[in-house]
């Protein structure tokens, strides 16, 4: 073939693979990003706040009774639904005042006189935790009242807060424990109640000569 008759034929096959469209096809799963720019990604919900501990939470689940009498400083007797059942707070543990097989314990008298103070003759509310009832058949509940100014409140705590009761939890009702503990040593720091001087074992006086 002449020598400008080759040269002819190769400029036209260069000029075809410059064509439009004469591009190769992007293969397949090849993994380029596409022309257009991705859409950014969602951002994501921010997790919802944890409401803090707060009596108010649970009333939803509380049963209204009539406290009909105070036994001592953890233990109350009410009506519910004109039924008479003793109900012991949980969580905690007044000192002792109506156990014939122990002696008074100190600030005992105190603990139920401000037991009586909040809850006598009240409508109070009752909070369950796993247990119903202990091994004396009393309900095992938290116990709310209403008091001026504050709304509803748990006696429970308001006990351990003021130093007329121990936190003294028990499993599997532990709902409430941490709470317990840390107004217990409030209480402790404070010299509030029971922590106080009032309750202070007495020094050691030796006897030697």
């Amino acid at each position: 073939m002449p020598r400008h008759r080759v040269a002819w034929v190769a400029m036209v096959a260069l000029m075809a693979a410059c064509a439009p469209g004469a591009l190769p096809q992007e293969p397949v799963g090849s993994g380029r990003a596409a022309s257009a720019s991705p859409e950014p990604p969602a951002a994501s919900a921010p997790p919802e706040a944890t409401a803090p501990a707060d009596v108010a939470a649970s009333s939803a689940r509380r049963e209204r009774a009539r406290v009909v009498s105070v036994t001592d400083g953890d233990t109350i007797r009410v009506s519910i639904d004109g039924r008479g059942v003793s109900v012991r707070y949980i969580g905690i543990d007044a000192p002792e005042t109506v156990d014939p097989r122990r002696p008074v314990g100190c600030f005992g008298k105190e603990a139920s006189d401000a037991n009586t103070r909040l809850v006598a003759g009240r409508t109070v509310e009752l909070e369950k935790d796993v247990s119903e009832t202990d091994r004396y058949g009393r309900l095992l509940r938290y116990v709310y009242v209403e008091v001026e100014g504050r709304g509803m409140v748990m006696v429970n705590e308001e006990l351990v807060r003021a130093g007329y009761a121990r936190a003294s939890t028990y499993p599997p009702d532990v709902k409430y424990e941490d709470r317990f503990r840390a107004l217990e040593a409030q209480a402790r720091a404070g010299g509030a109640g029971l922590w106080g001087p009032a309750c202070a074992p007495e020094p050691h006086r030796s006897t030697s000569a």
